[in-house]
């Protein structure tokens, strides 16, 4: 399975918004990201779309999560970008060519419809698994202590 870049900069902007103190505008955010406002910004808008952030106007505007970073998971921000479309669409192939099966052969899924379905629901469960709170939670595992801290001084500056 491929994902867009956008999961990757949605999930990151969620884990900073988790930690804000107040909304972050986009171009903030991109900016300490390093990335494109403008593509960020689509994708911004995909995770408001998606019941995820907010967005405020103003002086003092920017994004905010919409809910308790414990209540979103991985799973809801990899939806919000990428849609809630299977990743595996069974074309049922085995009705073509020489030797067709036949329609009644079909009803039942075949072995690799069921192991790319398995599949699938694995990872979404494991993504499920996963909040944003999680990942915050490691944060300073990952960047050292008192990151949050520089990132929230940063954002206020």
């Amino acid at each position: 399975m491929k994902l867009s870049g956008g999961v990757e900069w949605a999930v990151h902007c969620c884990v900073v918004l988790s930690q804000a103190e107040a909304p972050v505008p986009a171009q903030r955010l991109a900016e300490f990201h390093g990335i494109s406002r403008t593509y960020l910004a689509k994708h911004l808008q995909q995770l408001s779309r998606a019941g995820l952030v907010r967005s405020t106007e103003g002086r003092v505007g920017g994004y905010a999560l919409t809910r308790p970073a414990d209540e979103i998971t991985v799973l809801d921000v990899v939806l919000a970008i990428e849609g809630r479309e299977q990743a595996f669409r069974c074309t049922e192939i085995r009705q073509n060519g020489p030797l067709p099966a036949s329609p009644q052969a079909c009803r039942k899924a075949c072995g690799v419809a069921r192991a790319m379905h398995a599949a699938e629901q694995a990872w979404r469960d494991s993504l499920t698994a996963v909040t944003v709170a999680d990942l915050a939670a490691g944060v300073e595992d990952d960047a050292g202590p008192g990151t949050f801290d520089r990132v929230r001084e940063w954002l206020a500056t």
